[in-house]
């Protein structure tokens, strides 16, 4: 397990979190039960938090668990979680419980992604949408992000691709702001800086009407069909490993008929 710690102790650590957050000493202190007396102390270091403190600050702080050790090693305490590797034995039943998930939605595209949006797993509604794409963007590890942004990925088939970059690219700045991850930046400033396509589709103007939906869809283009999804993404409750912390299941809600009709009649024709 690799954790960075900085040799600033825990207390400023803790307070650059609570600012980041936009909480008060007084706030943090009435969350944590405690006193914005103690919590001066310790962001100071006239105090030193005990194990148990670090932990129910980290957590209402929402710090995510990979720095929640970095908390930790900096107090003087042993890290609490682990960083198993995906294919560790002791994540068998993990990797089979979403192998299931991903086979049952089929054929609905669903994927796994890890904190960088590595694809760790996925399913064959994905690959359908992957059909034809460049080798170097197949290749393992495969990105999400870069698959979908990247001028010879999915972008030319996406129908509303300005939005849909955009709903993207604000999805990672929030998660930067959450995880001071500088590996999600990179990434980040990688695709963000990929051109548009030249040609512009009629629905993706800003004056195009609405989409008739609950949500914003992901329209995109399939063999002459315009297929519209819907995405969500899901999340493990209260990991014990930083691994299974940073996995994500997106899946892939049909948002029309059509695109039932047609995922359905493909799949009835694959063997």
């Amino acid at each position: 397990m690799t954790t960075v710690v900085s040799d600033t102790g825990v207390g400023p650590l803790l307070r650059g979190w609570r600012e980041q957050r936009r909480l008060s000493q007084l706030e943090l202190a009435l969350r944590a039960d405690s006193s914005a007396r103690h919590i001066s102390f310790v962001e100071t270091g006239r105090s030193r938090p005990s194990e148990d403190m670090v932990l129910k600050l980290a957590e209402h702080l929402d710090v995510p668990v990979r720095d929640r050790n970095a908390l930790l090693l900096a107090a003087g305490y042993a890290p609490r979680y682990a960083e198993s590797p995906l294919d560790a034995p002791r994540l068998e039943t993990l990797r089979w419980g979403i192998q299931q998930l991903l086979d049952g939605y089929e054929p609905y595209p669903a994927l796994v992604v890890d904190g960088t949006y590595t694809v760790v797993a996925a399913n064959r509604g994905i690959g359908l949408l992957l059909g034809g794409l460049p080798e170097h963007l197949l290749t393992p590890p495969m990105n999400a992000m870069r698959l979908t942004l990247h001028p010879e990925g999915l972008a030319p088939r996406i129908r509303n691709l300005r939005e849909w970059r955009g709903h993207l690219l604000a999805q990672m700045d929030r998660q930067i702001a959450l995880a001071r991850s500088e590996a999600l930046r990179e990434l980040y400033e990688e695709v963000a800086g990929y051109p548009l396509p030249e040609r512009i589709d009629p629905e993706d103007r800003p004056d195009a009407e609405p989409y008739p939906y609950f949500a914003l869809p992901l329209r995109i283009e399939h063999d002459g069909h315009v297929l519209s999804f819907v995405s969500s993404i899901s999340t493990f409750n209260t990991p014990m490993d930083v691994t299974v912390a940073e996995l994500a299941i997106e899946t892939f809600l049909p948002a029309d008929p059509e695109t039932v009709a047609y995922l359905r009649s493909l799949n009835a024709q694959s063997p």
